[in-house]
C-alpha cells in the first residue's frame, strides 16, 4: 500500500487541498460560512439537481445499450470481432469537446437530422444523454465483457439441465457473478457523466450546467474562487459517498469464481436469436459510434477547394494561415501524446496493480476505505487538479512545472482507477485455496503470485493497460493547464484550434481528431492481437 498511498497523497490530495484552501481561507482563517451561502443560492441548487439526475439517466441508458454489446463480444466468435472491439473503444479517448462537436454536427442546425427530417436536438437533454452513451459505451463493454468472457458457461448450462429457463439461469447463475463488474462499470460511467464538462457545455447551451461546467465558469470566467472551492467540496463529498456505498454493497456480493480461457467460452452464433442480437449490436455501433466518427473524418477532408489533404498538410507548419496558435507544428502533438501516454500507462499499472493486489487481501478497514478513495480522481474537477498542480509543485524538491513528467503524472491519476477497477474483480474471483495449495507445496508469496494469480489475471492486466493508455491519450481537463506550449498533447492541440476562429483552424482540429482516432484504433488492435496470441497460455 505504500506506493499507492504516497502517489495519491502527493499528486492528488496535496494539490486539491491547496486549491480549496486558497478559496476558503481569508487572512489565514477558514470561512466555512461561505459553504452555506453558496449552497443556498437557487442557481447552484439547480446545477446540483441537473448534475445528479442527468448522470443517473446517462448511466442507466448506457447500461441498457452496452450490456448486449458486452455479451456479444464476450460469447460470440465472428469475423471482425477484434476490429469491432477497437472501434467501440475509440470514442472513449476522444476529448469531450470533440465529442460535443461531432454530435452538434449530427443533431444541431444544419446537421444530419436537420437536413433529413428538420429535427434538432441540440440544447436538449437528449443530445447530452446520447453523447454520454457514445463516450461511455466502451466502459461497459470492456469492463463487463472482460469478466464475462472468462466465466465458465457450463455452470449456466447445468442450471438449465436442472429445469431452469434461459432467463432464470442467467438471473441466478451468471448475473450474480457479473454483479461486481457491472457495478464497477456503472460507477465509472456515473462518475464521468457526473463530472461532464465539454459535452454539456457544447450541446447543452446556457440552459444546462453541471458542477464541472459551473466550477470552470466560476474559476476562469467570473474569477470567483470561493464559489468554485465550495462546489469542488460538494463534488468531492458526493463522489466519496457514492464510492463508499458502492464498496459496501459490491463487496457483499463478491465471491470466488471459476475462470476459464476466453477461447473456451466463445462460439459462432447459432439460431435466429443470436444472429439478431449480433445484428442489433452492429447496428448500434454503426449509428451510435461510426456515424459521429464519420462526420469528423468527412470534415477533416472537406476543405475550401473541395475534398483533399489540405488540412493535414497545414499541420506540418507553424502559423499556417496567419495563426499563432502553436510554437511548434501541430503534428508534433502526435508524438508527444504517445510518449506521455506510454509513461502514464506504466505509472498507472504499477500504482494500480499494487493497490489492487493489496485490496484483494482485505486487510482491515483502512485498506477497504482506500478502495473508494482510489476512485476520487474521476469525481474531482480536473480544473481543480490542474490548478492545484501549478500552485503546489513549484518549489524544490518538487519543482516540476517545467518538467515533462508532470503531464504523465496527471494522466496517470485518471488511469489508476481504471486499472484498479478492471483488475480487482478478477483478482478477488481467484480462489484462495489455489494460493494456499501453492504455499503448501513450498512456493514463496512471489512465486505463488507468478504461478497462480498472474496466469488468471494476465488478460485483465492487458485490458487495464489498454484503458490506461486510452484515457491518457484523451485526458484534457488537467493537461490543458500543465502542458507546455512547445509540447502540446493531441487533446490540448484540438482544443486550441477549436478555440480560434477561422475555417483553417477548425479543419486542422478535425484532422488532428481523426489522427487521434487512428492512433487509438491501431493501438487497440495491437493490444487485441497480443491478447489473442497469448490466450492459449492461461
Amino acid at each position: 500500500m505504500a506506493v499507492p498511498v504516497a502517489f495519491f497523497a502527493l499528486f492528488f490530495a496535496y494539490p486539491v487541498t491547496a486549491i480549496v484552501g486558497r478559496g476558503l481561507k481569508v487572512g489565514g482563517d477558514w470561512q466555512f460560512a461561505r459553504i452555506g451561502e453558496v449552497l443556498s443560492r437557487p442557481d447552484i441548487l439547480g446545477v446540483l439537481w441537473f448534475t445528479t439526475w442527468q448522470a443517473l439517466a446517462s448511466t442507466a441508458l448506457t447500461l441498457l445499450i452496452a450490456l448486449p454489446g458486452a455479451y456479444v463480444l464476450a460469447r460470440f466468435d465472428f469475423p471482425g470481432k477484434q476490429l469491432l472491439r477497437a472501434v467501440v473503444t475509440v470514442p472513449f479517448v476522444l476529448p469531450t469537446v470533440v465529442v460535443g462537436t461531432a454530435f452538434l454536427a449530427l443533431l444541431g442546425r444544419g446537421g444530419l437530422l436537420d437536413e433529413l427530417w428538420g429535427v434538432r436536438l441540440d440544447t436538449t437533454v437528449w443530445a447530452i444523454l446520447l453523447a454520454h452513451v457514445f463516450f461511455n459505451y466502451a466502459v461497459v463493454v470492456r469492463t463487463v465483457g472482460g469478466l464475462w468472457s472468462q466465466l465458465d458457461p457450463r455452470q449456466e448450462e447445468a442450471a438449465r439441465m436442472l429445469g431452469a429457463g434461459r432467463f432464470a439461469a442467467f438471473r441466478r447463475v451468471t448475473l450474480p457473478a457479473l454483479t461486481p463488474a457491472v457495478a464497477a462499470a456503472a460507477l465509472m460511467v456515473f462518475l464521468f457523466t457526473f463530472t461532464s464538462f465539454g459535452v454539456v457545455q457544447i450541446l447543452g447551451g446556457p440552459a444546462y450546467s453541471t458542477l464541472e461546467v459551473e466550477i470552470y465558469r466560476q474559476t476562469a470566467q467570473l474569477l470567483d474562487l470561493p464559489t468554485a472551492a465550495v462546489l469542488t467540496l460538494v463534488q468531492f463529498a458526493a463522489v466519496g459517498g457514492i464510492l463508499a456505498v458502492h464498496a459496501a454493497t459490491v463487496r457483499r456480493r463478491e465471491r470466488a469464481l471459476k475462470l476459464v480461457d476466453p477461447a473456451q467460452t466463445s462460439r459462432r452464433p447459432r439460431g435466429a436469436g443470436p444472429w439478431a442480437l449480433l445484428g442489433g449490436v452492429l447496428l448500434t455501433a454503426l449509428l451510435l459510434i461510426l456515424l459521429p466518427l464519420g462526420v469528423l473524418v468527412e470534415r477533416s477532408f472537406d476543405g475550401p477547394g473541395g475534398y483533399g489533404f489540405g488540412y493535414y498538410e497545414a499541420l506540418q507548419s507553424v502559423g499556417a494561415g496567419g495563426s499563432s496558435t502553436f510554437l511548434v507544428p501541430p503534428l508534433e502533438a502526435v508524438g508527444n501524446s504517445l510518449r506521455y501516454a506510454l509513461v502514464a500507462t506504466l505509472i498507472a499499472l504499477v500504482v494500480g496493480g499494487l493497490a489492487a493486489a493489496a485490496l484483494t487481501r482485505r486487510a482491515g478497514r483502512l485498506v477497504r476505505g482506500f478502495d473508494a478513495l482510489l476512485m476520487l480522481p474521476l469525481g474531482v474537477s480536473a480544473v481543480t487538479v490542474g490548478f492545484g498542480f501549478l500552485i503546489t509543485l513549484d518549489k524544490p524538491p518538487l519543482d516540476l512545472r517545467t518538467s515533462w513528467i508532470l503531464v504523465p503524472l496527471a494522466q496517470a491519476l485518471v488511469g489508476v482507477p481504471f486499472v484498479v477497477r478492471t483488475m480487482l474483480p478478477v483478482l478477488r474471483a481467484v480462489d484462495d485455496r489455489l494460493r494456499e495449495a501453492a504455499a503448501v507445496l513450498g512456493a514463496s508469496p512471489l512465486r505463488a503470485w507468478r504461478e497462480v494469480d498472474l496466469p488468471l489475471v494476465r488478460r485483465a492486466v492487458l485490458v487495464a493497460a489498454g484503458f490506461a493508455f486510452a484515457v491518457s491519450l484523451g485526458e484534457f481537463g488537467a493537461t490543458v493547464f500543465i502542458a507546455r506550449p512547445d509540447n502540446p498533447t493531441l487533446p490540448v492541440a484540438v482544443a486550441r484550434l477549436l478555440g480560434r476562429s477561422g475555417e483553417l483552424n477548425y479543419g486542422q482540429a478535425m484532422a488532428l481528431s481523426t489522427i487521434l482516432m487512428l492512433v487509438c484504433a491501431v493501438s487497440l488492435l495491437l493490444l487485441e492481437r497480443i491478447r489473442t496470441d497469448r490466450s492459449g497460455e492461461f
